[in-house]
Order: C-alpha cells, then sequence, then structure tokens
C-alpha cells in the first residue's frame, strides 16, 4: 500500500514506524481515558510481524510531512465467514475532520474485499464517539461478543451487501 490522500501517505507499515504507531495509539487511547496495553490489547502494536503480516492481515501507517499521524490495520479471524477484524484506526486529533479516517477505512474494506474475505468485524469502545459514527455511518451493524476488555461494542459488515 502505498497511496495518497490529498496530503496524507498512506503505507505499508515498516519496522522504523513501530514506535511513532505505538505513540500515536497512546496518544489517542489518553486522550479518551484509556490506558495503553503493551501487555494486553496494544501487545499486537509491538509485535506487528507475528500478529499481522505472518497472519495474512496487514499494518498501514498515515503519514503527514513524514510524521506518523495515523494507523489502520486488519488481520483474518475466526468469528464469522471468511472474516477479518479491522484494528487500530487510530488518528491524532489535528488530522481529524478532514475525512482521512473515511478515506482510511474504505481503503482497507477495498483490499479486504479483493482478497475474498466476506466480512469485517471491528470492536471499538463507546468513548470514542467519532469512531463509532464513522462505523455506523458506513455500513457496520452493531453485533455482540466483545473480546477485547477496554471495549464495549462490536460490529460486523457483509462485503457486497447493501445496509
Amino acid at each position: 500500500m502505498n497511496q495518497y490522500y490529498k496530503d496524507y501517505l498512506i503505507r505499508s507499515w515498516e519496522k522504523h514506524h513501530r514506535i511513532p504507531a505505538s505513540e500515536v495509539i497512546r496518544c489517542v487511547l489518553a486522550e479518551y481515558g484509556l490506558g495503553w496495553e503493551p501487555d494486553g490489547a496494544d501487545k499486537d502494536v509491538l509485535q506487528i510481524e507475528e500478529c499481522y503480516l505472518a497472519t495474512g492481515g496487514e499494518f498501514w501507517v498515515v503519514e503527514y510531512q513524514n510524521q506518523v499521524v495515523g494507523t489502520g490495520a486488519y488481520y483474518p479471524i475466526l468469528r464469522g465467514q471468511k472474516a477479518v477484524e479491522i484494528r487500530k484506526m487510530y488518528l491524532l486529533p489535528q488530522v481529524r475532520g478532514f475525512g482521512v479516517g473515511k478515506y482510511l477505512l474504505q481503503q482497507l474494506e477495498e483490499t479486504i474485499k479483493k482478497r475474498g474475505f466476506e466480512q469485517i468485524w471491528i470492536e471499538t469502545a463507546s468513548v470514542l464517539v467519532e469512531a463509532v459514527r464513522l462505523y455506523e455511518n458506513n455500513g457496520y451493524k452493531a453485533a455482540t461478543g466483545v473480546e477485547t476488555a477496554r471495549c464495549d461494542r462490536v460490529y460486523v459488515k457483509k462485503l457486497g451487501v447493501r445496509s
């Protein structure tokens, strides 16, 4: 992945992105009063190779003026039918409101669909109001079975099916 949206570059994760990507996620979590969990829910960010690349997933970063300002990722999961989970979709506050999140979500969906997956699952927390709105406005339906402790919402979207 190497694609521009306005002045933002969405690109595939490389090793030198590990710390900047972690910092973006840590900052956004703190902004909403959620904790950084390097031994729990955020362990995957420190182990991109094992958790994403080796499992058939992808991890992307969003750069603005050569700085990592956002992240987005997915990997295959056993829940549902030919399913993936979108994870770690975070944008720093200064880059929100310009359509970057919606564009990033659309690019993730297109890539996932091209790879033959049929369902996308997303877990989030109600306090992440912008994320909840983004998912609900883009065809994600509330589901049950939250698996991440700090999350209280789970959504699913069937690809190729209009809602």
